[in-house]
């Protein structure tokens, strides 16, 4: 999953993301209001969760729900913020955060309010994700083919997990840089063929492409 942190402290910013991506998310870290809100606005497809600095430079976190809500982006918010009042938790959920976080917190706290947030998408979808003989458990990142465990990083289960999101449509690179892989990767430009190459290997075998399709010049099929 991806994640958009809004924050402008430095070293918690940093620390936030070193702690995500231990645990297998993707972050973009943005430190300014109104650059935060432009990019959730413009990559809303991209992102699955705004973690979102109640104070901020040029525009405060309320300003930026209301305005994210203003424009029909859907994404959740998780609000950063220092002040524990019950008027200001109230002002914050009506202006479009789904959830609030009063610092200082536990980043096993953060942790779970994450995974509630992401259990609650748009659409609702299975706990456990099914291709074939594949078995694909997101709470607890388990990966089955039939009685066998998978044993895949971190990344190879971001994709597989991508995939099985998204069975039987083609899913082209660029989707997968941008979903997976944070906005400032500058890297081989066949980083995404590479990890899909190792992952269907542990999956049954490089040369099958029963499960996972090649669609030459474009992308990748899973097939359901």
């Amino acid at each position: 999953m991806k994640i958009l942190l809004i924050e402008d402290e430095e070293k918690l910013a940093q620390a936030l993301k070193r702690g995500l991506e231990f645990g297998g998310y993707t972050v973009d870290i943005v430190p300014d209001g109104k650059k935060g809100l432009t990019r959730a606005s413009l990559h809303r497809d991209d992102y699955d969760v705004v973690i979102l600095d109640l104070m901020l430079p040029s525009m405060d976190g309320h300003e930026i729900c209301r305005q994210m809500r203003a424009a029909d982006v859907t994404l959740p918010i998780l609000i950063l913020t220092a002040r524990a009042e019950t008027d200001t938790k109230v002002d914050l959920l009506l202006s479009g955060a789904d959830d609030y976080l009063v610092k200082p917190f536990s980043f096993a706290e953060l942790s779970a309010r994450l995974q509630a947030l992401l259990r609650r998408p748009s659409q609702n979808l299975p706990e456990k994700l099914t291709a074939g003989d594949v078995e694909l458990d997101p709470s607890t990142r388990e990966v089955r083919r039939g009685d066998t465990k998978l044993p895949l990083t971190l990344k190879e289960f971001s994709l597989l997990e991508y995939f099985m999101r998204h069975p039987n449509q083609v899913v082209n690179r660029e989707d997968l840089l941008n979903h997976l892989w944070d906005f400032n990767y500058v890297g081989f430009s066949n980083v995404v063929d590479v990890h899909v190459k190792n992952l269907r290997r542990k999956l049954g075998g490089a040369s099958d492409e029963g499960l996972l399709e090649t669609v030459r010049g474009v992308g990748y099929r899973l097939h359901a």
